[in-house]
This record gives structure tokens, sequence and C-alpha cells, in this order.
């Protein structure tokens, strides 16, 4: 190449060139992404969790082309990967997990020489391709049945008991064990893919659908296209193929369901089209083009996943009572914070988390008012108190955060910032801030740094009132931490007290309570109490029995903590019937903890319903069972 080609290849590799498209900071983030995203350079965007080294080379497009085997539960096909070198650069380095590799070629099909190294446990094994002097490279490979970012689901654990279902979940780092690309979220790639499956079945991906009744590919086959033309962290390319149907709910939102669950589903998700509007008048224009969702069956282990263009969810939420949409307003909110801002590695989870968590909170207020806001922000502060108490530490800093209290710190910290300053000169900042940094990654460091430049603007009395490195390296919370009770939930607190003092549970007003409300009191009661208080509230509101997993889910930790033997075939029932980690791993936790009565159920209910988790679930609970048994 020419000597002012290799300098613009190498200023796209660096990012650090006047000539990347988005050093210019767009005025929107509804303004075009970058054909190639910039990657940072600092040292702290260096991921740890990746085997990649794309400063030398980098990947910036994966092109799949796979086939579905579910007799054989994997994907197999190749992934053509477009390749940046720096000048001088001779390997690429790839991430995979658990991946048969077959075969490396150029585009022309020249075989590549390769060397697969020595696997880490989860981080996988590295691919190294030699160049060559390519610019595409073709990886032929097949997953594992094992593979950790896919469930194969048989047809019973379906809604529909019919036909079998597949989906993948790749966050954080798992997404590497079906793709063999560069799996770290600091280097944005876009993608295209075709997906040939069963002809009976239909597939979706987390980009723009070109075929959406698929094109016939050989008997009893057909082949679905997708595509996504905005660099994207890999970690968000997504797959689900199963007996899928589709419903509008706005001219750019609809739900993805089995049909036996779609009624249910468009009934909860009737708000969607104007929580998109709401997200624009607050943080600019939505990037990505449709914001559809995927309502999984109950295995799916997380409450949603924020997947560019389809977000799956949990059925978990679907209540019929709208009480638990915030975990929409989460996901979408992803779309700014995440999706389009995107921390540069895992230890700058909060960066993802943290501010989706904050947007999702005013975005609630927006739609359904500030006492609803005010609701969940108090049950996040509550939960932040906890892990404060029950945290080392160390646990309870921002960078490095664990992931939970990068939700729930990181909230508290952004909504103490808009408490300081004012939220007109807050929102000010945050939308300006998703714009400057629209399409790339972001570290901590590069936060503080816009942060001090576009905000505080030299105040010293703002910057030492505000606290910036006391709330995200130190320890529990900075002294200036801003919180505001919720009326609603302290009336919740006041008939909890009157029922601890000896009131009937007739007494409480539970059945007018929405699901945040039941949420404060079941959290609020002591871990132990007697046999005819379990038996009064459960006698009085049939908690056993309720049909709504938040607060079923936290009335039987009771039942774990107290040896409810009344509530012991809910508790099983409830374990065998879902799949998310969010109510399951406080169960069994709660559940070896209780010796000797828990452990012996806890092997039992988990060996009963362990086929029907999440494979990064089931692992994540056996942990629990070595550590318990001190292996």
């Amino acid at each position: 190449m020419t000597s002012i080609v290799r300098a613009l290849a190498l200023c796209l590799l660096l990012g650090g060139c006047a000539l990347v498209p988005a050093a210019a900071p767009p005025a929107a983030t509804g303004a075009a992404a970058p054909e190639v995203a910039p990657i940072l350079m600092t040292p702290e965007a260096v991921d740890s969790q990746s085997w990649a080294r794309p400063r030398e080379a980098r990947v910036t497009h994966v092109d799949l082309d796979l086939a579905i085997d579910f007799p054989g539960h994997s994907l197999s096909g190749t992934a053509v990967l477009s390749v940046l070198a720096a000048p001088g650069a001779t390997q690429v380095v790839l991430d995979t997990l658990d991946l048969t590799i077959l075969g490396v070629t150029d585009a022309a099909g020249r075989a590549l020489d390769w060397t697969l190294g020595e696997a880490d446990g989860a981080k996988g094994a590295p691919l190294t391709v030699t160049l060559a002097g390519a610019t595409r490279v073709a990886v032929a490979y097949r997953t594992s049945d094992q593979a950790l970012a896919l469930q194969w689901l048989p047809p019973e654990m379906t809604a529909g008991k019919v036909k079998p279902y597949l989906y993948s979940q790749g966050q954080p780092t798992l997404n590497r064990s079906w793709i063999p690309t560069q799996d770290s979220p600091g280097v944005r790639q876009t993608w295209t893919a075709r997906i040939v499956a069963p002809a009976d079945l239909s597939v979706v991906m987390s980009g723009e659908k070109l075929t959406p009744t698929g094109k016939p590919a050989g008997p009893g086959r057909r082949a679905f296209r997708f595509r996504m033309i905005h660099p994207t962290a890999p970690y968000l390319i997504a797959l689900a193929a199963g007996d899928i149907a589709f419903q509008p709910l706005g001219a750019r939102t609809g739900v993805y369901t089995e049909p036996s669950m779609m009624a249910p589903a468009a009934y909860e998700l009737a708000d969607t089209e104007k929580m998109v509007e709401a997200a624009e008048t607050l943080y600019g224009p939505y990037p990505w083009g449709r914001f559809d969702v995927l309502v999984l069956p109950p295995a799916f282990p997380y409450g949603g996943m924020e997947n560019t263009t389809l977000t799956f969810l949990t059925p978990t939420f679907i209540t019929g009572d709208r009480a638990n949409v915030s975990l929409v307003a989460h996901e979408l909110s992803h779309s700014w914070s995440g999706n389009l801002v995107t921390n540069a590695t895992w230890d700058d989870i909060w960066l993802n988390e943290g501010f989706t968590t904050y947007v999702e909170n005013r975005l609630m207020e927006a739609m359904y008012g500030p006492e609803r806001a005010a609701i969940e922000a108090d049950l996040s502060w509550d939960a932040l108190q906890r892990a404060i108490a029950t945290r080392s530490p160390e646990e309870v800093t921002l960078f490095g955060a664990d992931t939970a209290v990068a939700y729930i710190k990181g909230e508290a910290f952004l909504r103490t910032l808009e408490h300081a300053v004012g939220r007109a000169r807050w929102d000010g900042w945050l939308r300006g801030y998703f714009a400057r940094h629209a399409f790339q990654p972001q570290t901590t460091t590069g936060f503080l740094d816009d942060l001090r430049t576009h905000l505080i603007g030299g105040d010293a009395a703002l910057e030492a009132r505000l606290q910036l490195d006391e709330w995200i390296y130190q320890p529990t919370l900075p002294s200036g931490a801003w919180h505001q009770a919720s009326p609603a939930l302290l009336a919740v607190d006041a008939a909890r007290a009157a029922f601890l003092a000896g009131g009937p549970a007739s007494a409480i007003p539970g059945k007018t309570w929405t699901t945040q409300e039941w949420k404060r009191f079941l959290d609020g009661l002591p871990r132990k109490l007697t046999n005819g208080q379990m038996a009064d509230l459960d006698g009085a509101f049939a908690l056993s029995a309720s049909t709504n997993a938040y607060i079923r889910g936290g009335w039987l930790q009771l039942v774990v903590a107290n040896h409810y033997e009344p509530g012991l075939a809910s508790l099983e029932a409830f374990l065998g019937s879902n799949g998310r980690g969010l109510f399951l791993m406080p169960l069994y936790s709660g559940l070896l903890k209780e010796t000797p009565w828990g452990p012996p159920l806890a092997r039992r209910y988990f060996e009963q319903s362990r086929s029907g988790y999440h494979p990064a679930l089931a692992a994540r609970i056996s942990r629990g069972f070595e550590a318990a048994e001190g292996k």
C-alpha cells in the first residue's frame, strides 16, 4: 500500500488521528457511526480478559455463515473477519472458547498458518493467525455441544412444547464460544450473518433482519440474513431460533416470542414505543433504528440483555399489571449507556450498568411520574446499604466492582452529581457526553476527564464537593452521597413494624401494593420469623402461590431461612420453572447455609432442575456447592 494509505490505516487502528471519523464528535447521538470505530490506547484500556492484541491487528467486521444443528447442539460454518493491521504486524490474535478450528484461509482460499494456544479457563484459548498480507481471514469451525454462550432447549422446556429452541447469551466474555473474534468490549465491530436453520423454525438476531421469512437452503432448511452497520461491542451479537412469532408495538418497536406467549407479552409491553420517545427527549435520537424485544423461555438466566435492536427479556417480568416494565426501561437505556458508549474493559462495567440504572430511573419518572421513580430509587438505595453491610470494603468500590455494586453505587453516584449541580446543567452534560463518545469505548479515566472538562470546568470548590475519587476508588459511601426516602415505602415500613409488633397480617394493605412495595416489605423482614407469623402472611396473601416471580422469590427466601415446611412445594416448583439467576442464586445460597437441613434439599432441587438452567448459571451454582463443601 502507499504511504498515505498506510498512514490512514495506522490512524484508524490507533484511533488517534484527525482522519478517524469519530474524532470529531457528532452533534447528537443520532449522527452516523464511523465505518471503523477507534480503540483506546491508554494503559487502563488493555483488556486482561481477552487474548487479543488490537493495537497490533484488530477485527473491524465479522461475516458469519453458520448452520444450526439441533440434534448435535452445535453451530458450524465460517467466520470471515476483516482485519486492520498496524504497519509491520504479521499476526492477528483472536479469542476462542472450546471451538474446534477446522482451518483458516485468506479471502482467496489460500491456507494461512494458525495455532491454537493453551486454554485458560473461561478466558478460553488464543487463536493466532499469520496474516501473510491478508486483510480478510476466514475461520472454519464448529462449536462445542457445551458452548457456554448457547442454551439448547428441548421442546418440553418451551411454552409451546412442540419445537426446540436455541438462544445465545454473550455478556461478558462468552461469545468467543460461538464466534472466533476479538471478544473485548473495546474492540467494536460491524457484522453480517447468514444462519441456516430447520425450515419450521424462525431465526432472529440483534441486527437488521434482511430476510424476514428466510429463504430455502436445501431440503427442510431455511437461511436467514442479518446485518449490523454500526460498530458494536462483540458481546452484543446475539442469536435465537425457535417457534418465534412477531407482533408490532409501534412504528419501530415490536415483540418476538412464542405464539402462546404473545398476548400476555404484548399487553405488558404496550408502552414500549412511548418509552423510546421519552428516552429520546432526555438523551437524543435513538441510534439503532429499531427497538424490538424477544421474550424468551423461562430458562433465560438474566432479567434482560440489551442486545442491539433486539433486547432479550425474561418472561418473569410478565405479571399482568405492567409493574415491572422498569426492566424494559433499563434495557432501552443501554441503547445510550453501554451500547452507544461502551466500557472499554469489564473493570469499567459501572460505566455501563451504573449509568444505565440512573437513566432507567429518569425514564421511569418521565413515563410514570416522580412517585414511581422515587420508590424504585429508594429500593436501589436499600440494595446498596445491604451490599455495604455484607461485603468487604474493597468490593464496594466502583472501579473493578462486583457487577451488583456497579449498578447501585454507580446510580447513587450519578444521582448525587445531578443533585449537586442541578438537573438542567447535569442533563446538558449527560446528553453531550453520549454525543461526544458515541460508538466509542470509554474508561473511568476518560469519564473523569470529560466530567472535569465539560461539567466542572476548573471549579475547584465544586470538584471538592463532588468527591469524585472517593466515589470511584474508595470503599463504602462518601459523606456527600444524596438520597431521598420514598413516602410510599415509609408507609410500607410502618405496616411491617406493626406486623412485627404483633398485629395481624390481615391489617397489612398488601392487596393494593405494587411489586415494589412488596419487595420493600419482604426484604425488610427479619430473616427469622415464627411459624405463626409465616403462616399468617401466607394465609392472608397466598404468597407461596404468587404468580409474581419478584414477590414469590422474596417470600421463598424467608421460607428457606425459617425452614417453613408448608412452603417447600412452592420452592421446589419455583426452582424448576424458571432459570433467572436473580431469583435462583439467593435461594440456593440460602439453602446451603441452613445446615444440616438445607444442603440435601439444595442438591435434590438442583439435580432435578439443572437441565433447565443456562450452562453458565448451572456452573455458578455448582461452584457454590463446591465452596460450601470445602472443595
